[in-house]
């Protein structure tokens, strides 16, 4: 854990966390993005209990709130857990995320939003964990075993290293409309680029274990994966509820199987597994990255809103000149 940060969240939270992690550009270097002082850290915190947490930073932060503060802790937390990716977010404060430790939890296991799952795929300081919850540990492994394999499924049978990487990195922004309209085009790849080193670090242990399934050639930065339809069962029998339930879906609008097991033993088989998958994914981000965006606008105020969306613009609106 990295006290730099610990010690800027110990100071501005108040106590009953259970898991927070610090992201973005000013935790971790990103291509084409100028770091500073004044960089805001982000920081996604998991609670065990929403209401009680929200009255003690009603007090310690009040501007932490919209006009949702007037109304008081149950409406807040009411608002955080009934819509969006069940998550209270607000902009332009040093917090953007707060989660109960079992909507986390879920999202980990089960990619009902990949919206805090997804953040995890990528490299984040761990500034704080109970180390007694043991199901929260479990479940952030699983969840890095979850993208890994689904980006396996993806990729073809040769593929080099910053290829699997940006793969992993891009699965909880395929389907998200704000890479359509504010975010830089380049966002997943500059992640990527600029930490390298971190994804390898993260993925290696991983990879060691499914050895008998793929081998990258870290000396090359290449890697090559079995793709026979018994590993590619393997793989999507172990991928998160909701994808499976997404790539079924697809199966039934086709008129096709309908039990679940029955869809995942045929995808195996099926020469476009990757765009199912694909496909898959994308469905889950679009639903929750529009609601939560929308659920933005009532937890952060609209004037934070609009000053955010013009910064993203801008950013968009650099990297497709830089593209030119």
């Amino acid at each position: 854990m990295e006290t730099i940060y610990y010690d800027i969240f110990k100071k501005i939270f108040p106590a009953g966390a259970s898991f927070a992690f610090a992201y973005g550009s000013s935790v971790f270097k990103q291509i084409g993005h100028t770091s500073s002082k004044n960089t805001m850290i982000d920081f996604v915190l998991a609670v065990e209990d929403p209401l009680e947490w929200h009255s003690r930073n009603l007090d310690k932060n009040p501007s932490h709130y919209s006009m949702l503060k007037y109304v008081g802790p149950k409406y807040i937390s009411m608002v955080q857990n009934s819509f969006g990716a069940k998550v209270y977010y607000n902009t332009l404060i040093p917090t953007q995320n707060v989660i109960s430790t079992e909507d986390l939890v879920s999202d980990l296991l089960d990619w009902d939003t990949l919206y805090i799952a997804g953040r995890l795929h990528k490299p984040v300081s761990i500034v704080y964990i109970d180390n007694k919850n043991e199901e929260l540990k479990n479940a952030l492994k699983i969840n890095l075993y979850s993208a890994l394999r689904t980006a396996l499924l993806i990729l073809p049978e040769t593929f080099t290293e910053q290829q699997l990487y940006t793969t992993i990195a891009g699965l909880s922004y395929s389907g998200d409309f704000r890479m359509q309209i504010g975010e830089d085009q380049n966002k997943v790849q500059n992640i990527v680029l600029g930490q390298m080193e971190e994804f390898r670090q993260l993925y290696l242990p991983l990879l060691r274990d499914l050895k008998d399934f793929v081998i990258v050639d870290y000396t090359k930065a290449t890697g090559q994966q079995d793709i026979s339809a018994s590993t590619k069962l393997f793989h999507l029998s172990m991928l998160p509820k909701m994808l499976q339930l997404e790539i079924a879906k697809e199966w039934i609008r086709n008129g096709r199987i309908q039990d679940l097991e029955d869809v995942v033993r045929a995808a195996a088989l099926d020469p476009d597994t990757n765009d199912l998958i694909f496909k898959g994914v994308t469905n889950i981000v679009q639903k929750s990255s529009f609601s939560q965006s929308a659920k933005g606008i009532l937890t952060a105020g609209i004037i934070k809103s609009i000053i955010y969306s013009v910064s993203k613009l801008k950013k968009m609106w650099r990297s497709w000149h830089e593209d030119v």
